[in-house]
């Protein structure tokens, strides 16, 4: 294993659970034993310094039950009203077990419009960022109720994969019925192997083994979860996919349970500053003094106080070039204000923010957390 330990060193963590795992098909009901026992690994977690968000599959499953929707698939608006009903029943779920260990649960519904949309991206990430500073375990699911098929993300191994690219998590954990990939069905081929790790970029010969590998829970089975390992390493983050039937699916991960790991080649920091450094166009440009620059290269953020000109047009969030006095570019980075309000701020301290603008916004016109030395 190239990491050692890689749950267990993880600082920020996204359970994605499936609806197997979690709902009785036939009653609707939530396993309330099981979710007592992922309780107690969630509080393990927290206890250990690990911040954790969940993504809970489950909702139209338990709310088509209390509708008395018929078996077999459901027309979309009948989907978004099971969803509806069965949200706030598996939030109320959540809540009861994790308060037993003084854990607040915090329900956040997206859409994939909301990973696409920057603005909303960045309110997103703002928010999720705000509720594990705080303290809370943030509880995630598709917002099935307003969501029509073309703004889906379809599955909730590929959400999890962006809400984990979105808060820079160290680890996914894609807690399933089955115990990991395989190199061939294992119901029909008695020597079929587990596969323990993959490395990197997932090659053809890995993604072959999708076709011929058990098909698990939810809607796209193994195939959705190789493309939720692509989206999590492409930002640095580990996924494992591992058993979760058993009780305590965590400790068991912990204690060496069967799964498979899928380990990128950088961590979210280094992919996110690769992101910014080559893939985001830059929509303007800031000039700052030398005492920014120096900030820069040992690492610190860009206040205000330390910008000498705006140039160009640019909204909150986009990519921004940033130059010394010289002309020369230091690096690039995302800017927390729109040209407009850097114009308003530029030269000035962070406590005179909120009387320039009107709202009190971030202390650093560009955190070094987004910004990447040239």
């Amino acid at each position: 294993m190239g990491v050692k330990k890689p749950f267990e060193s993880s600082k920020r963590v996204v359970i994605k659970i499936g609806s197997s795992l979690l709902v009785d098909p036939e009653q609707g009901s939530v396993h309330r034993k099981w979710l007592e026992a992922l309780a107690d690994d969630i509080a393990q977690c927290r206890a250990n310094g690990q911040q954790v968000v969940i993504v809970s599959s489950g909702a139209i499953a338990v709310g088509r039950r209390h509708l008395g929707l018929r078996d077999g698939k459901l027309k979309l608006e009948e989907s978004q009203a099971a969803a509806a009903t069965g949200m706030i029943r598996l939030a109320h779920a959540y809540q009861d077990v994790l308060a037993h260990h003084n854990l607040t649960v915090a329900q956040v519904l997206v859409t994939l419009d909301d990973s696409e949309s920057r603005r909303r991206y960045l309110n997103a990430r703002n928010t999720l960022e705000t509720l594990l500073r705080l303290g809370a375990v943030p509880l995630i699911n598709e917002n099935d109720t307003v969501a029509t098929d073309e703004i889906r993300f379809g599955d909730n191994d590929r959400l999890a994969a962006r809400v984990s690219a979105m808060i820079s998590a160290d680890t996914l954990v894609l807690l399933s019925n089955i115990d990991g990939l395989y190199d061939r069905d294992p119901r029909y081929e008695t020597d079929a192997k587990l596969v323990p790790e993959v490395r990197g970029a997932i090659s053809q010969y890995v993604q072959d083994m999708a076709g011929s590998s058990i098909s698990c829970d939810g809607s796209g089975g193994m195939v959705t979860k190789f493309e939720a390992a692509r989206i999590a390493m492409g930002a640095g983050a580990r996924m494992v996919i591992t058993n979760g039937l058993h009780s305590h699916p965590l400790r068991r991960l912990t204690k060496g349970s069967a799964c498979t790991w899928f380990l990128p080649d950088a961590n979210p920091r280094t992919a996110r500053k690769r992101w910014i450094a080559g893939v985001l166009k830059p929509a303007g440009e800031i000039i700052v003094d030398e005492g920014a620059v120096n900030a820069l290269k040992s690492g610190k953020s860009i206040l205000p106080a330390g910008v000498l000109d705006i140039i160009g047009q640019f909204d909150r969030g986009d990519a921004v070039i940033v130059r010394a006095r010289d002309g020369l570019e230091v690096g690039r980075g995302i800017i927390a204000y729109s040209s407009d309000d850097a114009q308003r701020i530029k030269g000035n301290k962070t406590s005179e923010i909120e009387a320039l603008l009107g709202y009190r916004g971030r202390d650093e016109i560009v955190h070094r957390d987004d910004f990447a030395l040239e």
